[in-house]
């Protein structure tokens, strides 16, 4: 039971969640954007152009307490991905993979 004037936790107990965050850059200024517990999606949404100039991808659970940068193996995802597709690397991920390849 929570205890009257005692803020809930930000993450509920029990919750197994695996997040992944894209971090950004928007002109000169940097966002942190959390995106979805479905790498799929994130990797998906970075390939239609949903950021501007994504830095970093970032996981962490929120049961296990642990964060990675993962990075490197959504570039080399997105690299393979288009490799597959017959189609060049779209000019706003370039930096992205070259940065992290």
């Amino acid at each position: 039971m929570l205890e009257a004037g005692v803020p809930p936790p930000v993450v509920p107990y029990g919750a197994d969640k695996t997040l992944f965050v894209v971090i950004d850059r928007l002109n000169q200024a940097t966002e942190i954007r959390i995106e979805r517990s479905d790498l799929e999606a994130t990797i998906g949404e970075l390939v239609a152009g949903c950021f501007n100039d994504p830095i970093k991808v970032i996981s962490f659970n929120t049961l296990e307490h642990w964060m990675k940068d993962i990075s490197t193996d959504v570039a080399g995802e997105i690299k393979a991905r288009c490799d597959i597709d017959g189609v060049t690397l779209p000019d706003y991920l370039s930096d992205f993979v070259e940065i992290h390849s």
